[in-house]
């Protein structure tokens, strides 16, 4: 049963988990994440804007909006992913379909490493979690292309050195995940620019794993040994496929080439596309500002600078969200840029 409280969340009549280390009760008072409050927002059909404002200004109407729209979807069932302190309460993380299917972060990465090792290739990692989503970025050196068309007028802002000096570019992924609603398990090829370490996503050729499975039982979910071990296995086999398939340097001078099509266009009005850009991909104005600037110090008036300055710019962003969405917008960036 669900009921709001106080601003939370009151489970009860779940089963205690049970675990090596003990027994944790599941029955308790949750407090909702950020995440937790839209995810109770969007199932129950309730504004998210309104639902964070009544929690600041008017708790008791979080409490009535939130039991009266769970009455009315009496019957209905949910998954309610939470960090249980023990003793009777904690942290709601997200409230989630009862289709949605778990593939824990910590899981993914270890199958992810597996499917790597597997490979036998040699690469370099990276890593960023944040509430909403894991992001591992990996790239080899061994795997690399030159792209003088595409990095010969630039100049990285963090260090001076130029694209004409060293326009050496390495294949790279980007592996995905969320806990918590907010995407699929994702590989997303990437190429990295060894003069600025500028990366750029090729959304268009990502492979997904849609969180989605058969309705679960009511109560606290134990996914069975053999259900897990065939998610791992099968996430760790995606990876590997996704090693052969995109680390490899065919695919790095073909995506090169595609992109320094389009990547030549001088841009006459930096400040104009740039707002255009900003409106087509929602980027901020602070945002636009940090991105014009990066342009600027980039000192490539073309769409590629575009690109470089989009993807430069995502590296300073403190947000690991933030600067993962302003990442994969680059070659997007680019396209508008260019067509504009």
């Amino acid at each position: 049963m669900l009921q709001a409280e106080g601003c939370h969340l009151r489970i009860t009549g779940a089963e205690p988990m049970i675990s090596e280390s003990g027994v944790t009760p599941a029955d308790g008072l949750y407090l909702p994440t950020e995440i937790g409050d839209a995810g109770i927002g969007d199932k129950l059909g309730i504004p998210a804007s309104y639902l964070r404002k009544t929690r600041t200004q008017a708790p008791s109407l979080w409490d009535t909006n939130v039991n009266g729209w769970l009455d009315l979807h009496q019957g209905k069932r949910y998954l309610a992913r939470c960090l249980s302190d023990g003793n009777g309460g904690g942290i709601l993380r997200a409230f989630l379909s009862d289709g949605y299917k778990i593939i824990d972060n910590l899981d993914v990465l270890m199958a992810v490493l597996s499917g790597i090792r597997d490979s036998g290739l040699q690469v370099h990692f990276s890593c960023d979690l944040s509430e909403r989503r894991m992001v591992v970025r990996v790239y080899s050196e061994a795997i690399k292309s030159l792209a003088p068309a595409l990095l010969g007028n630039y100049r990285s802002p963090f260090t001076g050195a130029t694209g004409a000096d060293n326009p050496t570019v390495f294949a790279g992924l980007v592996f995905t995940n969320s806990e918590t609603g907010g995407g699929a398990f994702s590989v997303v090829p990437r190429i990295v620019v060894q003069v600025c370490n500028n990366g750029v996503t090729i959304t268009r050729d990502a492979l997904r794993a849609v969180h989605l499975g058969a309705k679960m039982d009511e109560g606290a979910i134990r996914w069975s040994n053999d259900t897990q071990q065939a998610n791992l296995t099968l996430i760790g086999k995606q990876a590997r496929d996704a090693v052969r398939r995109f680390l490899d340097v065919r695919y790095v001078q073909r995506k090169i080439e595609e992109i320094e099509e389009k990547a030549g266009r001088r841009i006459p009005d930096p400040d104009h596309t740039i707002k255009v850009i900003g409106q087509r991909l929602r980027f901020t104005e602070d945002e636009q500002r940090l991105i014009l600037n990066h342009f600027i110090d980039g000192g490539d008036r073309t769409a590629g600078g575009i690109l470089h300055a989009v993807t430069s710019a995502a590296q300073t962003l403190t947000d690991p969200d933030a600067a993962y969405d302003m990442e994969s917008a680059g070659i997007r960036a680019l396209e508008i840029a260019a067509m504009a």
